[in-house]
């Protein structure tokens, strides 16, 4: 584990599982600490089964990939299946492989994954930089193409935040992907009016929250008054198709920025508005997002 501190923030990386963020803090200015990310007491992360807690990247695409099938309409072929809720494969592979450390102090630690073998035609060198000031934290991340032939990717990053009975979720965005069965699109809509939060209503997690958003604008504000605390997660222009979803019943969140929609690398409806992108030999797809707080 590499423990990190500066600006206020303290944060615990494990590189061998997954190069997972496991915890993140903030200390405020009457000395109160805050976590910022769902951290139970005791979690160990792992790579069995993706953590549901901290945050920790996915690539080489985001979310599913359904039946192990990766299709961009000019390629298809078979990915590992690694999902043990479903079948398929969730979240590609970097958060199930050990992350090389390439710089560590403080308050900037660099971390990459190679992967270079394996049954699919998946060959790529991921980075993972992380940074801490009075900004917040910020999470860059890329997937470089090191294949022999042009190949679809996606990234993503997936935040677990806090989430009490009180919690504010404001963000809009401009559509969504509509869903069949186990998250499967079956298409896409429109939002006129920024979608559902954004009003900024209550977190209710009283029945299962799924949605896959499209050109969201960046932005999303968890607002918990009772702990007087809000959370700013930012992100890049490449990462506009965020996933929100929270079980029932949960005492988290998630607002995962990704390139690309749910079902992405596998169904066509959700190609048809959010593809993955084609990186020829040597090519890079990058991405970051911040994680700000601030007492309210």
């Amino acid at each position: 584990m590499l423990a990190m501190q500066a600006g206020g923030y303290s944060a615990r990386v494990v590189p061998e599982a997954g190069g997972i963020i496991a915890a993140l803090d903030w200390r405020a200015a009457d000395g109160r600490s805050h976590p910022l990310l769902h951290a139970p007491a005791g979690a160990t992360p792992a790579t069995a089964a993706p953590n549901m807690f901290g945050t920790w990247a996915m690539l080489p695409f985001a979310n599913r990939a359904f039946g192990g099938v990766v299709d961009d309409g000019a390629r298809r072929f078979s990915v590992p299946e690694n999902n043990p809720r479903g079948g398929g494969n969730i979240h590609g592979f970097g958060w199930q492989a050990p992350w090389r450390v390439v710089r560590y102090d403080q308050g900037h630690t660099v971390l990459d994954h190679r992967r270079a073998d394996g049954p699919d035609p998946y060959r790529y060198l991921a980075r993972q930089e992380i940074s801490l000031d009075e900004a917040g934290m910020t999470v860059a991340f890329s997937v470089t193409n090191e294949a022999n032939e042009a190949l679809p990717y996606g990234i993503g990053h997936h935040p677990w935040f806090p989430c009490a009975a009180d919690t504010k979720l404001g963000m809009t965005a401009g559509g969504y992907l509509t869903f069949g069965e186990s998250f499967r699109a079956t298409g896409s809509r429109r939002l006129g009016d920024g979608g559902p939060y954004a009003g900024d209503p209550v977190f209710a997690t009283g029945t299962e929250t799924a949605w896959s958003f499209l050109d969201w604008d960046g932005t999303a504000r968890i607002e918990t008054p009772s702990r007087g605390l809000a959370i700013t997660l930012s992100a890049s222009e490449s990462l506009r198709c965020p996933v929100v979803w929270a079980p029932a019943g949960a005492d988290f969140l998630c607002v995962e920025p990704q390139s690309h929609a749910i079902g992405s690398p596998s169904e066509a409806p959700a190609r048809e508005v959010s593809p993955l992108k084609r990186l020829q030999p040597g090519e890079t797809l990058a991405g970051w997002l911040r994680i700000a707080a601030e007492a309210i």
